[in-house]
């Protein structure tokens, strides 16, 4: 600090020399080394208030010969309840806003009984005889005005009026219930009576000095007024010194209580919020898998632990901070957990591995090729099939379905099974063939059906929008083949309701699909998945509800999604004739995959190649329909359906499609193994001696996007 600054006695701050007040708390200037009674032109304070006092109660309108401000100052009218002085023209006092005339009479017969006038000579030996002179007699006058005043009726305004005592080391003016100066610390003094100020004017007679001129009045308040600013001087340097020793005390203060608080915190929850500001996931996961609140909001006591003002505010949330930081990996955890689709946190692979699944959108990215020629569509130059680990079945019973409760949908599980069923309908398929197919948890936005594509080849989200882009892209320059196809089918549905659309109205609707597969987060329809079967040159079957149902559970419309959609547009030897499967319900779709045969963990059949099979019909046992049939391909859908899958017959006469599982990308095999761990971690947990679980609280998650 500054020799030049001067600090403030009331919260210590360190001021320029210029300033008047302090910049912190408005405090008056310490008169440190001034001499106060130089700095105002008017008479030495107890003879002019005492002076203004009488003026000011008996109305009467004096006029300096002299004039100027130091007339008008001593022209000041005495407020007679809480005797602050105000100038001549204020009509109320500035301090409590009593009016100027109230009681002036019975003031002026209380004065005149009190007798006091600056002519008096009693007064003026009081004077001489007091040590702190004007000062003393000032109290003393405060003191009979207020006794003055007070009366049975007016127990409030005699509060107001109670003397202060005047601290006898620096002068300063203290309360009455103040048992210390509040200026510099010093002890209360005895009150003393006016009979002992009688007796000590009595005994100690102003001296007059040898050889010196008598006393008098005035060279009393002189000397009166140098023994103030001297008092002043020496009280302000114990002031400052007191301030200095309040703010060590302050500072020890403050040391004991951040003790406290971080004896009392919970660093859980204090090292996930440290995480998301440092980009550190595995902080976060550990306050959730302890039963954490992701909604969880920081108070004072915790930001003030934190020590970053710049990073964490109060009533700041985990999602809170990830947005603030731009957190995109910790985000879609942190919502999936207060809102979502089936109890529990919702932890799928792309979540516990991150950066690995950054790496794996960026590798479709760059094996998605364009098409030369007539057909100038998107396609994806290497296939992936996703399916759950085999793995899974080592892992505790208990942990197991831990995993399940966060990987998978079981709502949109539940009603795909439900009857009549879409999902797992035929033990044959499920038991002896193994084939039962998994809902896999997916973000309800407008772009899940690109995600679950993605989930069910990559097993990632279509985070960066790479499969939209491609998608629109496909639509625009291709649509001299989409359109003719599509606007065939469309006008056979629409015979079969008995209704026809002019070419306006087609040109329309076409437009409007053209629009939507550009927006991100817009819902798409049957003709994007055509388009999509295109660009990951596949089959695509969609299981899903057969009627679209209102919030009261009614049917309200046919949902028209379930079926084939098959690459007609390409050459047949272009495609793969392994399909990915979807499942579509309540306007939502999910990505449905297999779980790898148990035999698929001896590491002798890593370069196996195992089967799953997918029905290709309906629980009627009727075929499910291909979509964007032509007319001339009506009625053959069994035969077309043998030319783009390979398609096999049970022994209970159902027609099958066979999806071919081949050893997983390097980077899918790397993803699924660090997501493994993460529940291997968690057995070792459980299975060791004395060891708890970790409670986990069960939140709801409707999987919000990032955006929302």
């Amino acid at each position: 600090m500054s020799a030049e600054k001067w600090v403030c006695e009331y919260c210590t701050y360190a001021n320029y020399p210029s300033a008047i007040k302090c910049t912190m708390c408005k405090g008056q200037k310490p008169l440190l080394s001034e001499d106060i009674f130089r700095l105002n032109p008017s008479p030495p304070p107890a003879a002019a208030l005492i002076e203004s006092s009488a003026l000011s109660l008996s109305n009467s309108n004096l006029t300096s010969a002299a004039g100027g401000p130091s007339t008008e100052a001593r022209c000041k009218w005495l407020c007679a309840m809480c005797t602050y002085q105000n100038w001549p023209r204020a009509q109320r006092c500035t301090q409590c806003h009593t009016r100027r005339d109230a009681d002036v009479q019975n003031m002026q017969e209380q004065l005149k009984a009190l007798s006091i006038r600056r002519s008096d000579p009693d007064l003026m030996a009081s004077n001489r005889s007091s040590p702190f002179g004007s000062a003393t007699n000032l109290a003393g006058s405060r003191a009979n005005l207020a006794a003055a005043r007070v009366s049975p009726s007016e127990g409030r305004q005699a509060q107001a009026l109670a003397p202060k005592w005047l601290c006898v080391s620096c002068t300063f003016e203290n309360w009455p219930k103040s048992l210390k100066c509040s200026m510099c610390g010093r002890g209360k003094e005895p009150a003393s009576t006016p009979t002992e100020h009688a007796a000590q004017a009595t005994l100690a007679p102003p001296q007059t000095p040898p050889g010196g001129l008598p006393a008098s009045p005035e060279r009393d308040l002189s000397a009166e007024e140098n023994c103030v600013a001297t008092n002043v001087v020496n009280s302000g340097k114990r002031g400052q010194a007191r301030c200095l020793e309040a703010a060590n005390n302050c500072d020890a203060h403050q040391e004991r209580r951040l003790r406290q608080l971080r004896r009392q915190a919970d660093w859980n929850w204090l090292n996930a919020c440290m995480g998301v500001v440092e980009n550190n996931i595995g902080a976060v996961e550990t306050y959730l898998a302890c039963g954490g609140n992701p909604g969880r909001s920081l108070t004072i006591n915790e930001v003030t632990l934190l020590n970053r003002n710049s990073a964490f505010d109060v009533g700041h949330t985990l999602i809170h901070l990830a947005i603030r930081f731009h957190r995109e990996e910790m985000l879609p955890m942190l919502l999936a957990q207060i809102s979502g689709s089936g109890p529990g946190i919702k932890r799928v692979p792309s979540y516990v591995a991150p950066d690995l699944a950054a790496d794996i959108r960026r590798h479709f990215a760059a094996f998605l090729r364009i098409r030369k020629g007539a057909f100038n569509c998107h396609y994806v130059n290497e296939h992936a099939t996703f399916a759950l680990p085999a793995d899974i079945e080592e892992l505790p019973l208990a942990i197991q379905e831990q995993l399940f409760d966060e990987l998978l949908d079981r709502d949109a599980q539940k009603q795909l099974e439900n009857p009549p069923p879409a999902l797992n309908w035929s033990l044959e398929i499920t038991a002896r063939l193994g084939s039962r197919l998994m809902v896999l948890w997916n973000r309800s936005a407008g772009d899940c059906l690109l995600d679950s594509a993605m989930q069910a080849t990559w097993g990632v989200f279509d985070r960066d929008n790479v499969l939209r882009r491609a998608l629109a892209d496909s639509l625009h320059q291709c649509g001299h083949l989409f359109y003719p196809r599509w606007k065939e089918y469309e006008m056979i549905q629409a015979s079969l309701l008995h209704f026809t659309l002019a070419e306006a109205q087609w040109e329309e609707d076409w437009n409007s699909l053209l629009s939507l597969a550009s927006q991100p987060g817009s819902s798409l329809e049957q003709l994007h998945i055509f388009a999509l079967a295109h660009i990951l040159r596949r089959p695509i079957i969609v299981y899903g509800v057969k009627y679209v149902k209102s919030f009261r559970g009614e049917d309200i419309g046919y949902a028209r999604f379930e079926g084939l959609y098959l690459p007609f547009l390409w050459e047949q030897s272009f495609c793969i004739r392994s399909p990915i499967s979807l499942g579509y319900t309540r306007g939502h779709f999910s990505a449905l995959v297999p779980t790898e045969p148990y035999s698929r963990i001896d590491g002798a059949r890593d370069d196996a190649e195992d089967v799953t099979f997918l029905p290709l019909m309906d629980c009627e046992m009727k075929l499910l329909p291909i979509h964007f049939l032509t007319e001339a391909e009506m009625g053959r859908e069994e035969a077309i359906m043998r030319q783009w899958l390979d398609v096999c017959m049970t022994e209970g006469g159902l027609m099958v499609a066979q999806q071919r599982l081949h050893k997983r990308p390097l980077l899918v095999a790397q993803m699924l193994e660090e997501w493994l761990n993460h529940y291997r971690r968690i057995a070792q947990v459980i299975s060791a001696p004395f060891a708890r679980r970790p409670q986990l609280t069960g939140y709801l998650s409707d999987g919000d996007t990032d955006e929302e």
